[in-house]
């Protein structure tokens, strides 16, 4: 199996689990605030800006086969609604577990195992690399899926006018007047017609009514 390119410490999403140690059960509890990183969320819907504050509550549990990490994500997420298009904001918070695998290796840390038969099922896993974990995938994941596929700004949003586009939301009686598409149609074409025209339509001799008159 290829290993990653090596994890970088000073990466806000990547955690150093050394301290907590091999021995199955050994606990250890972190809180960190972190920059979201770029296109975290639903892309062109909702998402987490770049650059906003995610708040990390996380709970490292050492295992037989890894670091099994728990935890929850807080931020706050922006987007627009669907129904009006208008912006909206919402608090989002996003639980995840996810555990990240030992790879075979001696005790300096260097991978002797060759991929098995479960090659294929490797490529879905998270190892850690030299003893650190990257949290970015596992909590993108977790955002995308505690965000909703069709925010709304409110549940009984109205949404905007499909004539003219005007938002129902602020104009609660807005309406058009049903007109029949065929009186519009001759409507519009007696608009376009000269008198001689029009009596020649109706029958009536052009010039009756300036006769009757005199």
């Amino acid at each position: 199996m290829t290993l990653n390119a090596r994890l970088d410490h000073r990466n806000p999403l990547v955690f150093d689990t050394h301290e907590l140690g091999r021995r199955p059960g050994a606990l250890q509890r972190l809180s960190r605030t972190v920059d979201a990183p770029k296109d975290f969320g639903v892309q062109g819907i909702i998402g987490v800006p770049e650059g906003a504050p995610v708040e990390l509550e996380l709970r490292l549990e050492s295992v037989m086969d890894g670091v099994l990490v728990t935890g929850t994500g807080r931020a706050r997420a922006r987007g627009e609604c669907v129904r009006c298009l208008e912006p909206l904001e919402l608090e989002l918070e996003a639980d995840f577990q996810e555990l990240f695998s030992y790879h075979d290796a001696d005790d300096r840390g260097r991978v002797i195992a060759e991929p098995g038969d479960d090659a294929e099922d490797d490529e879905d896993r998270l190892f850690l690399e030299d003893g650190l974990l990257d949290l970015e995938p596992v909590l993108r994941d977790a955002v995308v899926l505690a965000l909703p596929m069709q925010p709304v700004c409110q549940e009984d949003c109205p949404g905007l006018c499909s004539e003219c586009g005007a938002r129902l939301a602020d104009d609660p009686d807005h309406h058009h007047d049903a007109v029949d598409i065929r009186w519009a149609a001759l409507q519009g074409l007696a608009d376009t017609m000269t008198d001689g025209e029009k009596d020649e339509m109706s029958g009536a001799e052009p010039g009756v009514d300036e006769k009757q008159e005199k």
